[in-house]
């Protein structure tokens, strides 16, 4: 039991360490409440992961450990850690509240009051555009309910929790897309967590159960609506970094940022920021560090992923196709390999995903199975893979249904093929079309070799990375970033309009950074896009129209 008066270090740490239990036990249940600025669903997993990193920090502390020794690994381990919007959010929250403990060996009820309130300031002061309606909402009230108690700590803590559950209520009535889709936000849900953490060490008081991740209904549209002057929903990219500055470079920084994306969150001092945004500039988001600073730890997610992900999620249909009452004439099965591949395809109109690729052929009763689990009477295969092609071709002559394979020798030629996809056509013109559509595409990728042999680009050597298309070996480098530019550089001609970059195993943002780059410095008209594909042994799949 802590006194009535005053909070230990002790205590402190028995706070964050309840703080990370409630959020274990609730972060499913926080993941299915986000729906804004864009139902990435991870706002529960950020929050929990952020506050892993704190748990990790204080660990190796001593059970005797000081006040100064406890505040410094809460903000060193909430800065390195943070994770997403919300993660960035919790950290400043977190080195806030502990910034002015650091002094002393007891919080006195005044001072967890006026930390409170710094905590509050600071949050708001790293949000370049603070919204209403959201986690700095519930801080506010948390921090004026603390203010408002001026008896005993267990009243204070107390009046905090229950002025935060109550601004955490009020939030749909703050942001319409909450009320649309009839929950809370989910990073106030986590925050006020913490205040029940408070609770718990300080007046002893039940921690919360989390309710059933199922009785969460929303009732979310795919465009999720305007945040301030910007659509954010449309930004397509999070950019998130670590990065060494110097504090007078910060506020250059932060204009660039301003100009360039939303969602921005910049937490830090003393030469070491935690940086979030959402933008579609990459380039121009790393760039601007560079010129700050030294940016590490960089992280790039996909938001356009995520949205089709969670939507998968949300109507259960990421096993099954979307409209499962009813069946098109024609259906697609599609050879696939990578999750984030097949959620591509997915999108595009498959019916079934068949797992397969160069080093894991299917078999023909896998190719049966799947079309026979269409129900379609009509099927077009894409075998995405000349080592499948002969397979996908017996299949016809093993059901009842007609089936037409589309020969397809890549991933992305299988992506080019159902832009022309028709499910109310005939297979037999499904495929003469969709024949067509893939035949527009360059297809190219970079793996690493596994033996020593010669080819046209130079000798290659086992561990060297090399870029291929159609007609074999097309570059040979030390890296990744190197054999991609080279192999693009022999592909691409002015001629082309568009560039499709599938991010496999092996693939990172500082790579996939070179990569566009050299595109933009080298084909400034040329458009690209970027999509996680998670197929392993090709870091990069290129597809070029």
């Amino acid at each position: 039991m802590t006194s009535s008066t005053t909070l230990s270090a002790r205590d402190l740490r028995a706070t964050i360490a309840t703080f990370a239990e409630l959020l274990r036990s609730h972060k499913e249940v926080i993941n299915r409440l986000n729906v804004y600025p864009v139902p990435d669903g991870d706002t529960g997993t950020n929050m929990t992961l952020t506050i892993e990193s704190v748990v990790a920090e204080l660990a190796p502390l001593g059970g005797d450990a000081s006040m100064a020794e406890v505040c410094h690994a809460i903000a060193h381990g909430s800065l390195m850690g943070a994770r997403g919007n919300s993660g960035v959010i919790l950290s400043q929250l977190l080195r806030g509240l502990v910034e002015k403990f650091k002094s002393t060996s007891e919080i006195s009820t005044e001072l967890l009051a006026q930390s409170f309130e710094h905590a509050d300031v600071l949050a708001r002061q790293a949000v370049v555009r603070p919204v209403e309606g959201t986690i700095l909402s519930v801080a506010r009230a948390g921090a004026e309910g603390a203010r408002s108690q001026r008896g005993s700590l267990t009243t204070m803590v107390r009046g905090a929790r229950d002025n935060a559950r109550d601004a955490l209520a009020f939030t749909p009535e703050q942001l319409p897309v909450l009320k649309e889709a009839g929950v809370v936000d989910a990073g106030g849900a986590g925050l006020l967590l913490f205040f029940d953490a408070l609770c718990v060490v300080v007046a002893n008081d039940p921690a919360p159960e989390p309710p059933p991740v199922e009785s969460i209904v929303l009732h979310v549209h795919e465009q999720p609506g305007h945040y301030g002057a910007v659509d954010v929903a449309n930004l397509r990219y999070e950019v998130m970094y670590l990065l060494d500055a110097d504090e007078v470079k910060m506020h250059a920084f932060r204009e660039v940022w301003a100009g360039i994306g939303d969602s921005i969150v910049i937490v830090g001092g003393d030469g070491l920021y935690n940086c979030h945004i959402h933008t579609d500039e990459i380039g121009a988001a790393i760039e601007a560090a560079l010129d700050a600073g030294t940016p590490r730890e960089i992280r790039i997610t996909d938001l356009s992923e995520q949205i089709v992900e969670e939507r998968w999620v949300r109507e259960g249909s990421a096993a099954q196709p979307e409209d499962v009452t009813t069946t098109p004439a024609t259906s697609v099965v599609a050879v696939v390999v990578g999750d984030g591949v097949g959620r591509i395809f997915r999108s595009l109109g498959v019916r079934q995903l068949v797992k397969g690729g160069q080093s894991m052929n299917p078999s023909t009763s896998d190719l049966v199975e799947a079309v026979l689990a269409t129900g379609s009477q009509q099927v077009v295969i894409l075998p995405n893979n000349k080592n499948i092609r002969l397979v996908a071709e017996q299949v016809n002559a093993l059901v009842d249904q007609e089936v037409t394979v589309v020969a397809t020798n890549s991933i992305v030629e299988g992506f080019a093929a159902l832009l022309a996809y028709d499910p109310d056509a005939s297979a037999h013109d499904n495929a003469k079309e969709m024949c067509e559509s893939a035949s527009h595409v360059v297809a190219a990728e970079v793996t690493q070799a596994i033996r020593d042999t010669s080819t046209d680009a130079g000798q290659v050597h086992v561990g060297d990375w090399i870029g291929l298309n159609a007609e074999g070996v097309r570059s040979v480098a030390d890296s990744i970033a190197g054999a991609a530019n080279k192999l693009l550089a022999g592909l691409v001609t002015d001629t082309h309009e568009l560039i499709t970059i599938i991010e496999g195993d092996g693939s990172t943002p500082a790579n996939t950074r070179r990569i566009t780059e050299f595109l933009a410095d080298e084909f400034p008209s040329l458009n690209v896009e970027v999509h996680q594909g998670g197929q392993p042994l090709y870091p990069y799949y290129f597809g070029i129209e």
